[in-house]
């Protein structure tokens, strides 16, 4: 839901301001609060027009004290999964590569210490390099919080509790989201979220997985890929918001690898039990038994019967969504305008809020799809709107999104229901087909497993409004033709598309089988 309003940010002096024009009555021309994505590309954007920008950024750290890096959850969070993502798709390659000629010598194991401190490494790296950046491009960085006021009036208080207030013309809220809690004794002292997960010290064992989320099944999906036991207790639909049919395949997949799923539960208690030291690996694992305390978690699960559950567990991971980081900071003092439901930003279509001098950026806004990509671009316009006259609006429609499984998903545009919903059930056409990977074949490997979903508008020449496409590297598959989808992308240019060979892409391009043809030989038995 978005609301119409006007306004502009600015900035504060706290130290010599960087070199720029700003209005004598404010100390900057911007103030961005966050250095999430969204943040950080407005600010470095108006920095380029020669503005005086300042950027303040302090995250709390999580509550089991997890600190939170310049970048936000956006660039952090997706530079890990992709990494925790890779660590489990190598240990599956280890074992298809006999197929290739490849041998060892000793089963491979995995190093939990060393993939940790890797990651936390290369994200304590990036965070100096966006430091860095932001001095080269001249807008003044404070690892500071910020609280506003009044209306262009920001108070920041640094790491050592000292107080100043700054002014600016224009404020620039992009302060991100956090993972939420359930509320049910126990979760914040025992359980962990995604952002946690690289600070355990050793491997998280027998995990507990709560909610179908896409954290949820990333999570689930790289855990057991280093071949640890792992169950997911569904809260509600699987992959919300995502087409359900490529969701359930999704679950399908995992379920069959080896995942344990729970359905139609709540978790109502967490509690800390004597732990003792165990070796567990699941089967279906390139890795040998590692170490980890054993039963040290004891979970009471209700089930929608009533009956109750008390299983142990050594981690329960929670992926239960996530709040936006709205609080304390001022909003309700200038009469900013957020959901009810959600606490994120009401925003027009220009990303302003209900006060004419403050936007909002990235996952803060309500109603909003919520990607890196997406942040970076609307912060960037959002800056040449603002500062170089354009008139170029973010569209926040057909904006292509991943899902790190271990069986990767990606899509552009709407879900087969939402198209039902839109256009109409009769003026859709859904063409789909399974395929296999030229390099799955050796290793005989997951054969039809992955599979590809092209939506279509019939009464607009079937126009493509929805791609969804499960399988490897689909994210870099979607990235091409998100392109072509925003050009107006029809059935018939796709066909006329010519494919790579070998490749997985080309099967986008020779799909002649609809959904209705494959419901109608179903009901006829002859499948």
């Amino acid at each position: 839901m978005r609301i119409n309003s006007r306004g502009k940010v600015s900035s504060v002096r706290i130290m010599d301001p960087p070199t720029g024009s700003s209005s004598e009555a404010y100390d900057y021309d911007l103030l961005v609060i966050g250095g999430g994505s969204g943040g950080l590309a407005v600010a470095k954007e108006a920095a380029g027009l020669r503005r005086k920008v300042l950027l303040l950024d302090l995250a709390a750290p999580s509550p089991r004290g997890t600190k939170r890096e310049l970048g936000g959850s956006s660039l952090n969070t997706n530079s890990v999964r992709r990494f925790l993502q890779q660590a489990s798709l190598l240990g599956k390659a280890i074992q298809n590569s006999q197929k290739y000629g490849w041998r060892g010598k000793e089963r491979a194991s995995h190093g939990w210490r060393e993939l940790v401190e890797a990651v936390q490494q290369q994200v304590k790296t990036r965070s100096l390099e966006l430091k860095k950046e932001l001095k080269r491009c001249g807008v003044f960085y404070l690892n500071a919080r910020a609280e506003i006021v009044a209306p262009h009036t920001v108070e920041v208080m640094d790491t050592n509790g000292s107080k100043r207030r700054v002014t600016a013309e224009t404020l620039v809220i992009a302060t991100g989201d956090s993972p939420q809690y359930l509320g049910v004794p126990g979760d914040r002292e025992y359980c962990i979220t995604s952002e946690d997960l690289l600070s355990l010290p050793h491997p998280p064992g027998r995990t507990l997985v709560v909610g179908g989320s896409a954290e949820g099944l990333e999570s689930a999906g790289f855990l057991f890929g280093l071949g640890l036991p792992v169950t997911v207790m569904q809260q509600h639909d699987l992959l919300q918001g995502f087409d359900q049919k490529t969701a359930q395949k999704i679950e399908n997949h995992m379920i069959v690898s080896g995942v344990k799923f729970l359905y139609h539960c709540s978790l109502t208690k967490v509690e800390q039990t004597e732990a003792s030291s165990k070796e567990v690996v699941s089967d279906d694992s390139a890795a040998t038994p590692q170490q980890f305390s054993n039963g040290g978690l004891q979970a009471t699960i209700i089930s929608k019967e009533g009956q109750t559950i008390q299983e142990d567990f050594d981690t329960v991971l929670l992926a239960v969504g996530r709040k936006a980081t709205t609080d304390d900071i001022g909003l309700e003092c200038v009469g900013v305008q957020r959901s009810q439901d959600t606490g994120r930003i009401l925003v027009n279509e220009r990303d302003q809020t209900s006060v004419d001098h403050i936007y909002a950026i990235g996952s803060v806004q309500h109603g909003c799809p919520s990607t890196t990509g997406l942040s970076v671009h609307a912060g960037t316009l959002l800056a040449r709107r603002l500062y170089r006259g354009d008139s170029t609006l973010c569209d926040y429609s057909n904006v292509p999104t991943v899902v790190l499984t271990p069986l990767e998903y990606a899509a552009c545009g709407l879900s087969e229901e939402k198209a039902n919903l839109t256009f109409g059930e009769a003026n859709v056409e859904v063409y789909h087909s399974h395929y296999w990977p030229l390099e799955w074949e050796l290793p005989g490997k997951n054969k039809n497993s992955c599979y590809v979903k092209v939506i279509c508008h019939i009464p607009d020449h079937e126009r493509v409004v929805g791609l969804h496409v499960m399988g490897p590297s689909a994210g870099d598959i979607v990235q091409g033709f998100a392109a072509a989808m925003k050009c107006g992308l029809t059935k018939e240019q796709l066909d006329a598309t010519v494919g790579i060979h070998p490749g997985s892409a080309q099967v986008l391009t020779s799909l002649t089988q609809t959904q209705r043809m494959s419901e109608a030989l179903m009901m006829r038995g002859n499948c």
